[in-house]
């Protein structure tokens, strides 16, 4: 049986790779489609470029940029609103689209925190995505948006408490938080060591980020164990948008 097709939603140019470019990899590898819809900066920018190459490395599909400015970075979508600051009925109405065009099993975004650094970007996007896959599957919302398709299984992606003195000994001395959940809310532990020639090149394809520093900088850095040590598994919270439980004829805790 292929893999379930996946489509995966992020704040910006390299959170694809160094949340998800394992699954994604393995995804594609698997002979399924994958594909990245990224909420931030213009297509005319180097870190459009720089993504489209990562998502080549990967095996995705070429881009979907929604063209945003970042919260941080006006210059990224020059004349664009921020992304945080779009209104959430026009932001799930546009990734409603996406998801009726490209028609995935599978969703991945940012968990409800927006990942270790609880980005401004990155918590939007988590709560844009909860709401456009539910929306996706009903036809009398967002009609103008394509005939409805609704994924099987969102997936956020996380760190439990146990692999923050992993992450938290790189991000603090730049003064960045570490926000992890509880290990036993992690429901798919993904070891990806066997994709991380595809993971850690798609990192290092973000040559901007490499270049100031931020986590791909940080990745650049760090020996080939480190690398399995910080990247080889990927953790993540499953949601079904499609009740799994039986009927029931009262509300039961």
């Amino acid at each position: 049986m292929p893999a379930p097709n996946l489509l995966a939603v992020f704040a910006h140019p390299d959170d694809e790779s160094l949340t998800a470019g394992g699954v994604l990899a393995r995804h594609a590898t698997a002979g399924a489609r994958t594909a990245v819809v990224t909420a931030t900066w213009s297509a005319d920018t180097p870190r459009a470029a720089e993504l489209a190459e990562a998502l080549r490395v990967l095996g995705a599909d070429p881009p979907r940029m929604l063209g945003y400015a970042d919260a941080r970075v006006p210059h990224s979508a020059p004349g664009r609103p921020r992304w945080c600051d779009v209104p959430l009925d026009a932001a799930v109405g546009e990734l409603v689209a996406h998801l009726r065009d490209f028609r995935p099993e599978i969703v991945v975004t940012h968990d409800a925190y927006g990942n270790l650094t609880g980005h401004e970007d990155h918590v939007h996007t988590h709560r844009v995505t909860i709401l456009a896959v539910h929306a996706a599957g009903l036809e009398r919302l967002y009609p103008d948006a394509g005939a409805p398709w609704q994924p099987s299984a969102l997936y956020l992606a996380t760190h439990p408490h146990s692999a923050a003195g992993a992450w938290g000994g790189h991000l603090s001395p730049v003064g960045k938080a570490v926000r992890t959940v509880p290990d036993e809310r992690v429901t798919a532990t993904v070891d990806v060591i066997p994709w991380l020639d595809r993971k850690v090149p798609a990192i290092l394809a973000h040559r901007t980020e490499v270049a100031r520093g931020a986590a791909p900088g940080l990745i650049a850095a760090l020996s080939t164990a480190e690398r399995q040590r910080l990247l080889g598994t990927e953790f993540y919270i499953r949601h079904d948008p499609v009740p799994t439980t039986p009927s029931q004829t009262e509300l039961l805790a």
